[in-house]
């Protein structure tokens, strides 16, 4: 189970979560201070380290649009939080998989904050509300690099896999 931390509306770009006059800052390590700044006491929360592992983000439509840059992902990545959005942009989700950022895409996802929330393989189940919604399931291959913590660790156990 996991907690639902903030619910955002459609079109959250990639400059709402990580915004780019910190483009200088792009290591891993350095990103998450910078997690949503400009909604300061969200950022703030996530700084304090309030949210445990695991917790939730819940978008609308187009969640992570706007430019290309992956430091959008390994933000929120830095906190393992998970995106749970009615539909993810194309860029953002190819980026989530390569940095293994959990994302579901569950176009009728209906949730608040504090709501608790359980990601099975094929639903996205509110058990808060009692409610249950499909998800999109990803293709096995780009469901394997996510799942594997991202290409670069997915890569690796393949090859040490081979011998």
């Amino acid at each position: 189970m996991a907690n639902v931390i903030i619910t955002l509306g459609n079109d959250i770009s990639t400059d709402d979560i990580y915004p780019g006059r910190f483009m200088a800052t792009v290591l891993p390590t350095e990103t998450p201070a910078f997690a949503f700044f400009d909604r300061t006491d969200f950022n703030a929360q996530l700084k304090a380290k309030a949210f445990p592992p695991g917790s939730v983000i819940v978008g609308g439509e187009n969640f992570g649009c706007g430019s290309s840059r992956e430091q959008a992902c390994s933000t929120l990545k830095g906190y393992e939080l998970a995106v749970v959005a009615r539909s993810i942009s194309r860029i953002f989700l190819q980026n989530s998989i390569n940095l293994g950022l959990q994302v579901v895409i569950c176009p009728g996802i209906e949730a608040s904050v504090g709501d608790e929330l359980e990601l099975t393989a094929d639903q996205v189940l509110n058990r808060t509300t009692g409610q249950a919604f499909d998800q999109v399931k990803l293709p096995a291959a780009r469901k394997g690099i996510m799942d594997a913590g991202g290409l670069i660790p997915y890569t690796r156990a393949r090859l040490m896999a081979r011998g």
